[in-house]
Order: C-alpha cells, then sequence, then structure tokens
C-alpha cells in the first residue's frame, strides 16, 4: 500500500521533475539531453544486456574496474551503465567510449522501469553503493531481474533516514539479491534494517582497487614537468561551493614562504567551472585553463582542472591533495584515488560519506583532517616544510590501499553466481 502512494506521489511530481531537469539544462546543457529516457524510452538492445547503475561520477569511477572484467569475462553480453547526471554520463564515454552502452536512468516510475526493462531486457542488475529506489528493485523482482548492491555503504545517517520509513525499505532491501558490503558496520545497519543476514556479505570496498590508467600517469608526469619538476604542487580535487575561496586563501598566503607553489584546482560540477575561473583570475594573472587548450609553463600559479575525466591526471602531477566536499557539508570525496598515487591527502571535518575509510586512513598515517582554513594552512605548511615527513604520510597511505586490495575478486565471484 504504501509502495502505492509514494508511486503515485512521484505521478504528480513528474512535471515538477519535467521542469527542473530544463532549469538545471541552463547551466548544465546535459540535463536537458535525452530526457525521454527519464521515462524509460530509448532503442532496444538486441544482445543480453547486464545492467551497472552508477549515480555520478564517484560511483562510475568506482566500478570501473568491475565493468572492464565484465566486458573480458562476458563479451557476448552489452554491459549498460545508467547515470542520474551528465557528469557520470561523460565519465563513462570517457572510461569506456563506445564499448558499454550508456543511458540515462529512468525515474522511479513503475511504467518508466517497465518500459525500460522490456527495451534492455538484463539479465542482472548492478547497484553501486547507495543508489537505492524501491521501485526499481520491485520491477527488477517482478522481471526475475536478479539485483547485486555492489560496493555498498550505509551511514549511520542513512540508516536514520531509512528507519523513518522503514515500511517502504523494509521490503526494498529484502528483494535484493545480494548485498556485497564495505565493511562489517554497513553490513550490520542493512541487517538491522530488515535484510536477511544470508543475502549480506561483507566484500570491502572496490575502491581500493583502483589502478590508476597508465596513459593518465604518463600525462600527468609530463604535466608536471612543464609545471616545472623542482616545484611544489598542491592540488584542490573535487570542490564544493566556498572551498574554493578557502584553497585560494591559504595558497595565497603560503606562497609567502613557497613563492614557487602551485595550485590545481579541479571543481567537482562543471556548471561551476566558468564561476571558478574568474574567482581564480583574481588571485593571479598566471593562470592556465585546461579546457581552453593553454599550456602550462614554469610561470604559471593557477591550474583550473576544468574538464571532465582528468583527476588522475592532475593527481599524477601534485604532491599533496586536498579533497573537496568535506568543508561544504556534503560528506567529502573519494580520498582513496590521491593515496594509491602516494600523495598525503588533507580533508575537512565533513568526511561522513567516506566515515570508515576517512578513519582508517587517518590511522593509517596517509590522511589529516583538519577543522577550518587556519588549521588546513597550517598543515599544508608544516608538509611542504618537511619533505621527509610529507614522503612519509603519502607512503603510509599508499601501503594503506594497497593492504586492503582484493573487493574486487570477491565482487567478482558474487557475479559469477547471480549471472550463473
Amino acid at each position: 500500500m504504501l509502495l502505492v502512494l509514494y508511486s503515485t506521489l512521484f505521478y504528480l511530481f513528474t512535471p515538477v521533475l519535467l521542469l527542473r531537469l530544463w532549469w538545471r539544462g541552463r547551466k548544465a546543457p546535459g540535463y536537458r539531453r535525452n530526457w525521454a529516457q527519464r521515462l524509460g524510452l530509448g532503442a532496444a538492445i538486441r544482445q543480453p544486456v547486464i545492467w551497472v547503475h552508477a549515480v555520478s561520477v564517484g560511483e562510475t569511477v568506482a566500478i570501473a574496474p568491475l565493468v572492464r572484467w565484465l566486458l573480458v569475462r562476458y563479451p557476448q553480453h552489452r554491459v549498460l551503465i545508467t547515470n542520474m547526471t551528465p557528469t557520470g554520463a561523460e565519465q563513462v564515454r570517457t572510461l569506456f567510449g563506445d564499448r558499454v552502452e550508456q543511458r540515462f536512468c529512468p525515474w522511479d516510475l513503475p511504467l518508466a522501469l517497465k518500459a525500460f526493462l522490456r527495451r534492455a531486457q538484463p539479465e542482472l542488475c548492478i547497484i553501486v553503493e547507495t543508489e537505492l529506489w524501491p521501485n526499481m528493485v520491485a520491477q527488477c523482482a517482478r522481471a526475475g531481474v536478479p539485483v547485486l548492491l555492489a560496493n555498498a555503504r550505509l551511514s549511520e545517517r542513512s540508516a536514520r533516514g531509512y528507519r523513518k520509513f522503514s515500511a517502504l525499505a523494509r521490503p526494498m532491501l529484502q528483494r535484493l539479491s545480494l548485498i556485497a558490503a564495505q565493511n562489517k558496520a554497513d553490513a550490520e545497519r542493512f541487517v538491522a534494517l530488515g535484510t536477511p543476514d544470508e543475502q549480506v556479505e561483507v566484500t570491502g570496498s572496490i575502491k581500493f582497487d583502483l589502478q590508476p590508467d597508465a596513459d593518465k600517469v604518463q600525462a600527468g608526469r609530463a604535466l608536471r614537468q612543464q609545471l616545472g619538476a623542482e616545484r611544489p604542487v598542491l592540488i584542490a580535487a573535487s570542490t564544493h561551493q566556498g572551498e574554493d575561496e578557502i584553497l585560494l586563501a591559504a595558497w595565497q598566503q603560503l606562497k609567502a614562504t613557497h613563492p614557487d607553489l602551485v595550485l590545481i584546482l579541479v571543481p567537482r560540477h562543471p556548471e561551476r567551472f566558468a564561476d571558478v575561473a574568474r574567482l581564480c583570475s583574481r588571485y593571479s594573472e598566471r593562470l592556465v585553463c585546461r579546457s581552453r587548450g593553454e599550456q602550462p609553463d614554469t610561470q604559471t600559479e593557477l591550474l583550473l582542472g576544468d574538464t571532465m575525466g582528468e583527476l588522475m591526471l592532475f593527481y599524477t602531477a601534485a604532491d599533496i591533495a586536498f579533497v573537496g566536499g568535506s568543508f561544504s557539508g556534503t560528506g567529502g570525496h573519494n580520498p582513496l584515488e590521491p593515496a594509491a598515487l602516494g600523495l598525503p591527502v588533507v580533508m575537512g571535518p565533513d568526511c561522513f560519506n567516506f566515515q570508515t575509510i576517512t578513519d582508517a586512513l587517518v590511522e593509517a598515517g596517509g590522511l589529516v583532517r583538519v577543522d577550518d582554513g587556519d588549521a588546513l594552512q597550517a598543515q599544508l605548511s608544516a608538509w611542504l616544510g618537511d619533505a621527509a615527513q610529507r614522503r612519509a604520510a603519502g607512503e603510509q597511505g599508499a601501503g594503506f590501499v594497497a593492504a586492503n586490495r582484493g573487493a574486487l575478486e570477491r565482487l567478482q565471484q558474487a557475479v559469477e553466481r547471480l549471472l550463473g
């Protein structure tokens, strides 16, 4: 009964969602493209399908190692990756080109999902991390499509939200074929919400299994040579509104003692690229914007990473990484990418999206959390002034990542069981 009420309200709200797509498309035109896919429409796929749903950029990057394995292990299948955001869709195209099918995921409407499933007819649905929708899971169950929640995480904050709507959440969780949880705490929260024990496994986080693309690493090293091999380079990655000012202010202060310091600033969302470029131009005339094809040199002070799919390249060119979303209240982004490359990592206090990982990385010595801009500047100054300390933190972080690999193999085994 509650699912019917939820679906009815969703149908009533659909015109608002369409209007929101159009509105967001003013700054991010990708929201207006292929809008019919949000209603489950699109061409039929004429071969067996494995459906992977990754909401946006972070989830797409996380599941990429599994997708590469799927392409090799199941060559007779078409891998269909759905996203909710244009940036996620662009990340799919960057990583895989036409080797996979990319579409926007239909909204959680029964008719839209039925139409989508008729056209795709997937043999397996793999949902990445936390992107659970009641009708998506219910319609897959009705169509006999097993659903794997891969790299699953559930913070205490999210669990409280599920408990408020337990009459809707419990049946949804019970319909899942398997939850592959990142850690024991996540698994226990899923079980506490009503998921049967036998449907939950702790497989670890696939984000530890990330292998940097060799071409991106090579390009990053070339970029570092252009900037000056001996100059210190700080990257501020995946920044949100309000964080750019914090990092630019810290960089400006640090230049008093480290005049050669370069800042690579990479905003999280492309609709902010132009605004951040204007902000950077107020701090330095020696600004290079990647999207314009400008070539940096040893005189460049600020490099704006206003492109998609190049974050690992920028990380490779840096000495120290700040990971954004951690001063904005949005829960922070993935610190394992820079840690895997041997960079010491600093984040703000908001890390609840990666709480277990950040706690463990702090304990390992590869990450430092700070409370405000002053503490951030102090930590950056300490690392810039002590190369041995900086390298030690980077090595400890890289060692932590290496020691926790193995989730990919366990997910592969789960996929093979579910596909039969």
